[in-house]
């Protein structure tokens, strides 16, 4: 029997049982996606067919949205939560066990699903931590899926040195999530009743809740930095080999840049967070993104182009893990429809890009992404923040 230590302070409790949910997804995620290779040769599978294989988890978890808010509604986050991460250990076994192409779509189909179930539960979960505790966490919560995707590609580099078996490894990978999933059973956070008030005063007569205003301010943020944060990474190493001539050594530290200023920037944003509030952050911050990036593209080179790069990893880090907060306390159907719009940008931003570059140049291409994050600049003066840590204090000093 296995036996998990408790932490006795409820906020760390609930925090490292929540953080154990994001490395889950970003491991699972990367766990498959690591295998690509492998499960084109095994199941036969030419190029486009993989393009679609990859295609058909971020449609799962694209149209999510209406199952999502039903099952958020009837299940509350906890259950939710753990019910997702669950299914997404038995999709990965499913997975090395297809038998051919069109189940694979299936099971790929289903696995972006879950993943847009355990994405918006997780978060809900983030959120009331930070409502119950008065205390900013969600940035870091996001760090720990960069972590879990790590843990991921050294666990896949390991599992491979041994043996090219993708059954093996996506066992190997199950325990490691099974673990994960009874760690997170030991902190998550119950249903708020205060949630459960919230989410009947957004219900509409036909048991949806209809958008305001903001929430459509908050897909907006939502849509462009996804776009801005993926984009980035995936064409980042082609900017440096064909529009800055940069060695085959150095390509690579785009990606690296991006990467490592996002993770860093997260692991640092709750305090920046409390200190200037959630606005500031998501505004200052996108906007440093994008002008970062355009000066980079308007000077060329390699040393401008790591410098724009670093900018827009340190200026978009904190972008998703503020908007989920926001739309958090719109309710279980705003947050849903923000992390659906968060995937639709994952989705449509890299070939966007792709075609602008087909069309124009590489350099015109990521100019878009720099629009896309000073759109999220724009976005965010329009969404009512929570305000500074220090500023709750002020107004309440008796708490």
């Amino acid at each position: 029997m296995i036996h998990i230590p408790r932490v006795r302070d409820p906020f760390y409790r609930s925090q490292l049982a929540i953080a154990a949910l994001f490395c889950s997804l970003g491991f699972q995620y990367a766990t498959w996606a690591s295998r690509i290779p492998a499960l084109k040769a095994d199941l036969g599978l030419t190029a486009a067919e993989v393009g679609f294989l990859l295609m058909a988890a971020g449609v799962g978890a694209s149209v999510s949205f209406p199952l999502v808010s039903v099952l958020m509604r009837r299940l509350g986050s906890q259950r939710l939560a753990l019910l997702s991460a669950l299914g997404l250990t038995l999709v990965l076994i499913a997975l090395a066990m297809a038998p051919n192409y069109p189940v694979a779509l299936a099971v790929v189909c289903c696995d972006g699903v879950l993943v847009g179930c355990l994405n918006v539960a997780m978060n809900a979960q983030g959120a009331a931590l930070e409502v119950r505790h008065k205390r900013n966490a969600m940035a870091k919560l996001h760090a720990t899926f960069s972590g879990g995707s790590l843990l991921a590609a050294l666990l896949a580099s390991g599992v491979n040195a041994v043996t090219s078996t993708v059954a093996v490894h996506f066992g190997m990978a199950a325990v490691v999530l099974l673990l994960l999933f009874a760690y997170a059973r030991t902190g998550l956070l119950a249903e708020d009743e205060a949630a459960e008030e919230k989410r009947d005063e957004t219900k509409s007569r036909t048991g949806w809740s209809l958008p305001t205003r903001m929430t459509l301010w908050m897909c907006c943020a939502m849509v462009f930095g996804t776009v801005t944060e993926g984009a980035i990474n995936d064409w980042s190493a082609l900017y440096m080999t064909d529009v800055v001539k940069a060695s085959a050594q150095l390509a690579p530290l785009g990606i690296a840049v991006v990467s490592g200023m996002m993770v860093l920037a997260r692991l640092f944003a709750d305090g920046w967070r409390e200190r200037w509030g959630d606005g500031r952050v998501v505004v200052l911050g996108s906007a440093l993104a994008g002008t970062g990036l355009a000066l980079a593209l308007l000077s060329g080179g390699v040393v401008p182009a790591l410098i724009g790069f670093s900018c827009v990893g340190l200026g978009i880090a904190a972008v998703t893990p503020c908007v989920y907060v926001a739309a958090a306390k719109q309710g279980p159907d705003a947050l849903a429809l923000v992390a659906a719009m968060g995937t639709t940008g994952l989705l449509a931003g890299p070939p966007v890009i792709g075609f602008v570059a087909n069309s124009s140049s590489l350099v015109w291409g990521l100019g878009v992404v720099a629009a896309s994050a000073a759109v999220v600049s724009l976005c965010g003066t329009r969404v009512q923040w929570t305000p500074p840590a220090n500023a709750l204090r002020t107004e309440v000093p008796g708490r």
